[in-house]
């Protein structure tokens, strides 16, 4: 295991020559997300099991400036200072022109932004105080090296863990579940953390384990889009050893310690009309 705190990335360094390079920005799966407490300036601690998907935004970075925007899921997404990537080249100190695809649904509690802005940062070889990447969001840190890590803190603590990788189904049912909304209606910030991580022999151990654990926002999601549920229950009938909800919201997943149910499960989940994508985490 590595652990990276807040006193751990805080050498900047020059980004790469200005040459093409292209990178998938994973979706991010929050497996847990338990609500630790609030913080004086209203920031919430969490302590969070975060995996990643194989399949996300595309990403090319080559020389010029500017950000075009592409793919099923370009609709509303901004293309100044409203997207992390713009701003991200900007504390880096660079110009270039970046085209995304946009695979992803958004916003979808799946760390879309988020990932975006971590992976130009990685494609260009950047390396930002954590403070500085911290200001870009909570969930970029974590998506600067995208692999299975728990964090904590408000984001700023990430301990990279190793786990078997996970069948899953994603599914987002296109609804409006706002973060801000979401936190308002959470009835309790002060939540236990997770358990001591344990080694897990394989998906069908980790699975039984997840479910002991929890995502402390799903039922204020609830309460904000009750649709929220209307998912959960259709996943959980699919086979799936764990259903739960992902970040603070609309997409939810399921986990299958088979992969062959998870393609049937995938199969059947795509015949409601939602965004459904079968993928492997790790």
């Amino acid at each position: 295991m590595s652990c990276w705190r807040k006193r751990a990335a805080s050498v900047p360094s020059k980004p790469s020559t200005d040459v093409v390079r292209t990178g998938i920005a994973p979706a991010k799966v929050n497996l847990t997300l338990h609500v630790t407490g609030r913080r004086p300036d209203g920031y919430h601690t969490l302590d969070s099991l975060v995996a990643f998907a194989d399949f996300g935004d595309g990403i090319t970075i080559a020389p010029g400036d500017g950000l075009t925007v592409t793919g099923p899921f370009a609709e509303g997404v901004p293309i100044d200072d409203g997207n992390l990537i713009v701003r991200a080249l900007r504390l880096a100190g660079v110009t270039r022109a970046v085209t995304l695809d946009k695979r992803l649904p958004h916003p979808a509690g799946i760390g879309g932004g988020s990932s975006d802005a971590a992976t130009v940062l990685r494609l260009i070889g950047a390396t930002l105080p954590i403070e500085t990447v911290l200001s870009l969001g909570a969930d970029v840190p974590v998506c600067l090296h995208p692999r299975a890590a728990r964090m904590r803190g408000i984001g700023e603590v990430v301990e990279r863990i190793d786990i078997p990788p996970l069948s899953a189904v994603l599914v987002n049912p296109g609804l409006a579940v706002p973060t801000s909304d979401v936190f308002r209606a959470l009835l309790t910030p002060n939540n236990a953390p997770m358990a001591d991580l344990p080694r897990w022999q394989d998906a069908g151990d980790m699975i039984g384990w997840l479910a002991t654990m929890r995502n402390d926002l799903e039922q204020a999601a609830i309460a904000v889009a009750p649709g929220v549920s209307d998912v959960l229950t259709a996943i959980d009938g699919t086979g799936a050893g764990l259903t739960r909800m992902s970040g603070s919201g609309a997409t939810c997943f399921g986990l299958y310690a088979d992969g062959a149910v998870a393609n049937r499960a995938a199969a059947a989940l795509a015949q409601s009309g939602w965004w459904v994508r079968r993928v492997t985490l790790r």
